[in-house]
């Protein structure tokens, strides 16, 4: 039985088309992850209602997942490298699987709260390892395309995330949103032991660098946890410039150990690659004015234009159904014409969305906001692939697992940065927005509006005057337009780093020639021209 199966696989994964098939494995796990990252949201009411949740409770249910999958995506990139990309990506499917399946069963919010946090675990597993996988499996030539596919399934799953979070958190139950992982993962499984071939760094060692680890670990820790809660607990209190020392201080020492270590967990060799630190900077940039858009946009589409989370989905769609149109061109392009004038071309039209955007009021309706939404997801399109391309391409291809590692955590951290900011500016600006309108409000009440404003939320319900809702709403507006063109700048800052620092071509050097040692200092195949 077992060799006729093996004759089967034979016959159906050939060397010319194995390739193609470890693309639609890592596709399709990738595809469950990026949707757990959608669905999740639009299910929070109905969480709190069931489980009797606190906001605090509420909060974590999103905060827990993002904190360790940012800790961990180098760290599971780099163990990859070590031990094996398939068996680390393996890894973390199973352990995102029981970790769903556990949520769905939780009988109270501390059980859902912990397991969110083992499900960030086991994507920080994955998420780097399908990146590294794809490149392992595709020449440089091809890389462009399997990468924009890889960026199209990821906005797929974003875009159908709040609508079938919606369905099934109204018509089925908002467990059934952790239901369905489970079935996806037995098969990325299947799929990942029948097509993918394993592959590891023989550059080095299977020593773990555990200095490394604690450092990063510990900095990155503090400094998600500081940017998360910031303007819950103020950016001036104790609590958070706590943790920002504490990230001061073990970030550098994360830096020292790792030039000291025979074999560390992050090659900084890879940062004298002027494309990767262009790839980088790009995509922290990218990800700050992405993520900080779509979360306080999201907001006002139901706060203040009051559409229900599953018309706020819909209505992102314009964007999402471009990303994954263009990506998929954009990785095609990119392997013909090099990643620069795309990623380039791509943040112009962004930074020209966000400005777009940023003219909203509290009544210029859905209308203002499509065209913006529009140029967004052809902007996207056009940098995310070839942004994930020119920094894989940048680099040795050993080093795919760590490579990759660092440029998801990049993008997590941007993201975190994005929100906390933009919720600063809003909590900032809005503040004194209702300085101004409400001077006779009491300093405590006056200071629980703000504080909702720069968590997102509005102020309302029956027995609130409506004066103070008036300028409650026009106060997050104001603000929320003004982070907006921040953004913008963001952005366009963005693009000039991507044509400064990306090349106009990474060249690739005959395959016998790509194995580097250990201890060089920078990866032997990469040449800027």
């Amino acid at each position: 039985m077992t060799d006729r199966l093996l004759a089967h696989r034979h016959r159906l994964i050939t060397d010319e088309n194995s390739r193609w098939w470890t693309l639609a494995a890592m596709c399709f796990a990738l595809f469950m992850l990026m949707l757990d990252n959608t669905v999740v949201n639009v299910a929070l009411p109905s969480i709190q209602r069931d489980l009797h949740a606190s906001l605090a409770s509420l909060e974590w249910t999103v905060n827990a997942y993002t904190l360790t999958l940012a800790v961990l995506l180098v760290t599971g990139g780099r163990l990859g490298d070590i031990f094996g990309r398939r068996r680390m990506f393996l890894f973390g499917v199973v352990v995102f699987g029981l970790s769903s399946l556990t949520i769905g069963f939780s009988p109270d919010d501390t059980v859902l709260v912990a397991f969110r946090a083992v499900q960030g675990i086991g994507a920080a597993f994955m998420m780097p390892a399908t990146l590294s996988i794809i490149t392992q499996a595709f020449p440089p030539e091809q890389r462009g395309t399997a990468i924009g596919t890889w960026a199209g399934v990821s906005a797929l799953a974003l875009a159908i995330g709040p609508v079938v979070g919606g369905f099934l958190t109204q018509d089925v139950s908002w467990r059934a949103i952790f239901f369905i992982n489970p079935p996806i993962a037995v098969i990325a499984v299947a799929m990942t032991l029948f097509a993918t071939r394993e592959s590891r760094d023989d550059t080095v060692g299977r020593t773990i660098d555990f200095a490394g680890i604690g450092t990063l670990t510990l900095g990155l820790t503090a400094l998600v946890l500081a940017l998360v809660e910031a303007n819950t607990w103020h950016w001036g209190s104790l609590r958070v410039i706590s943790l920002l020392v504490v990230a001061a201080i073990a970030l550098p020492a994360f830096v020292i150990v790792e030039r000291r270590v025979a074999a560390p967990m992050v090659n900084f060799a890879f940062f004298r690659t002027r494309t990767y630190v262009g790839a980088n900077v790009v995509a922290f940039l990218i990800s700050f004015a992405m993520f900080a858009q779509f979360f306080f946009l999201t907001l006002y589409l139901q706060n203040v234009l009051h559409y229900s989370p599953l018309e706020t989905g819909v209505r992102f769609l314009p964007s999402t159904v471009l990303i994954i149109i263009t990506a998929p061109l954009a990785g095609r392009l990119a392997d013909r014409v090099g990643s620069r004038p795309l990623m380039t071309a791509g943040l112009l039209i962004v930074a020209a969305s966000l400005v777009i955007e940023s003219r909203l009021t509290p009544h210029s309706g859905y209308g203002l906001l499509l065209p913006g939404f529009v140029l967004m997801g052809l902007g996207m399109g056009l940098v995310m692939s070839p942004m994930s391309t020119a920094a894989m391409n940048a680099v040795d291809r050993t080093k795919a697992g760590a490579a990759s590692g660092v440029l998801s955590m990049t993008r997590m951290v941007g993201s975190t940065f994005g929100v906390a900011v933009m919720g600063a500016l809003v909590a900032t600006i809005g503040g004194s927005k209702i300085d101004s309108g409400l001077p006779h409000l009491p300093a405590a009440t006056r200071t629980a509006i703000v504080n909702a404003l720069g968590s997102g939320g509005t102020v309302g319900g029956s027995h609130v005057p409506a004066r103070v809702v008036v300028v409650a709403r026009d106060a997050f507006v104001s603000a929320l337009s003004t982070g907006l063109t921040v953004s913008a700048v963001v952005t366009l800052c963005g693009a000039v780093a991507a044509w400064v620092l990306i090349a106009k071509r990474i060249k690739q050097p005959a395959p016998e020639t790509a194995q580097t040692s250990a201890t060089e200092e920078a990866p032997a195949e990469v040449s800027l021209v």
